[in-house]
């Protein structure tokens, strides 16, 4: 079994709003909902497991469960103070059938079928997997006080998106073995490389952009616009 966890517990601070993000509309729906529909057909994913914040589960049953209509949402979780304890809590949530986790932010609806794919697959293959892409431009790393300490080779530099996929024993003693440890990450992949287990890069999309400002909100709409011109013209 394949499980999704998304992770729609987040705050409205960077996109100026005294709600959470989640609930602004992208085109027709909800982004949260536009993240959901994505799993939702994917014939790899199973079950969701929907992390929110728990003042607004009701409010999240009815503008975006019961309206979409989504039948492949198993539980609706807690989210934590943080990402990571909000992880922590869809992880716990899991059935024991579950054999492939994939962790995604809600806040990314722009994520394809191929880059599920790919994680899937990835995770089967390799434990632990991350989608993402290389980076287009030259980067610098710097010292302290910002001289240039070396340029690292572009085709070794990824940029990290969502979903990141892994065997189910892999993400959860990572998350175990973070909380005993107090080892607080950036992202998934950053805890299971504290076990020391290698974590492969699949590729994503460039698109697959997360929502946290207003600007972020215009591109995915002219992405979702360019995206349903195509089709209609592919038909």
């Amino acid at each position: 079994m394949n499980t999704a966890v998304i992770l729609s517990a987040g705050k409205g601070t960077r996109m100026k709003t005294d709600f959470n993000k989640q609930y602004l509309m992208l085109k027709d729906k909800p982004i949260m909902a536009q993240t959901i529909d994505v799993f939702e057909k994917s014939p790899l994913i199973d079950q969701i497991i929907l992390v929110v914040n728990e003042s607004e589960k009701a409010f999240c049953q009815k503008v975006v469960i019961d309206r979409y209509k989504f039948k492949k949402i198993a539980r609706i979780v807690n989210g934590g103070p943080e990402r990571q304890n909000s992880v922590f809590n869809g992880l716990s949530a899991l059935e024991k059938e579950t054999t492939i986790v994939l962790i995604h932010d809600g806040a990314r609806p722009l994520v394809t079928q191929k880059v599920i794919e790919r994680c899937v697959k990835g995770a089967l293959e390799f434990g632990a997997v991350s989608a993402g892409v290389p980076i287009k431009e030259t980067i610098k790393i710097t010292t302290k006080d910002k001289f240039v300490s070396y340029t690292p080779k572009r085709e070794e530099v990824w940029i990290t998106q969502t979903p990141q996929a892994f065997r189910k024993e892999i993400i959860t003693k990572a998350h175990q073995f973070a909380m005993d440890q107090n080892v607080f990450g950036t992202d998934d992949a950053m805890l299971v490389e504290h076990m020391g287990i290698k974590v492969r890069m699949v590729e994503g999309d460039y698109e697959n952009l997360k929502i946290t400002t207003p600007d972020d909100l215009i591109a995915a709409e002219a992405i979702l616009n360019h995206k349903r011109v195509a089709e209609r013209n592919r038909k």
